[in-house]
């Protein structure tokens, strides 16, 4: 079978799109060794004024802070969404200001949804009959997997008050237990099944 490839997501703004560098060539390592799909081990990154984001299914975006979207990106990345593309967001503290507003350049008409517990995301290879994990603590709040559809698809996956991403790093980073990378690893698994199957 052949690899595929996934990115993540160099923005511009000044957040740190590189946040979390072990996080994605952990996941891919434990989708490939624990599910059907063949992803390519290092992950690639990839800007919204490179028409090779086009190549990529799936892209990946993190980081704390800063995020813009000038004219072009926001074409680009529209683009990539309405014709296939899948962007997951991994909510790191910081970003969710951010974020929420560029994409309302993006789709000016269309805002967040809650995913419900019972749609396909949440059962891929691994089941999550309540939804989202909660993996690390931001403001109490209740972790939530937000979506953006399109056509009746979901184009955007946003972990929110969750962060997936950093129960993905190396354990020694954060010195999470080891049932809680693994249920964050078990549900970037099913993100990624998802979006290539859809």
């Amino acid at each position: 079978m052949q690899s595929q490839e996934i990115a993540i997501l160099k923005y511009q703004g000044g957040g740190d799109w590189y946040a979390n560098p072990t996080a994605l060539p952990n996941l891919i390592n434990f989708v490939n060794t624990s599910t059907k799909c063949a992803i390519s081990k290092e992950p690639q990154v990839v800007t919204l004024s490179d028409n090779a984001i086009y190549t990529y299914p799936i892209v990946f975006m993190t980081g704390h802070g800063n995020v813009h979207f000038d004219e072009q990106d926001v074409q680009k990345l529209r683009n990539y969404l309405v014709s296939g593309g899948f962007l997951h967001i991994s909510d790191n503290y910081g970003l969710d200001n951010y974020i929420r507003k560029e994409l309302k350049k993006v789709f000016p008409y269309d805002s967040f949804t809650e995913i419900p517990n019972t749609h396909l995301i949440y059962h891929q290879t691994y089941k999550f009959p309540k939804g989202l994990p909660k993996i690390h603590e931001h403001d109490n709040g209740t972790p939530k997997g937000l979506g953006i559809f399109h056509k009746g698809r979901l184009v955007i996956f946003y972990d929110h008050e969750c962060d997936l991403s950093d129960g993905w790093e190396d354990q020694s980073i954060h010195n999470d237990p080891e049932d809680i990378r693994l249920k964050a690893l078990k549900m970037g698994s099913n993100i990624i099944e998802y979006a290539f199957k859809n």
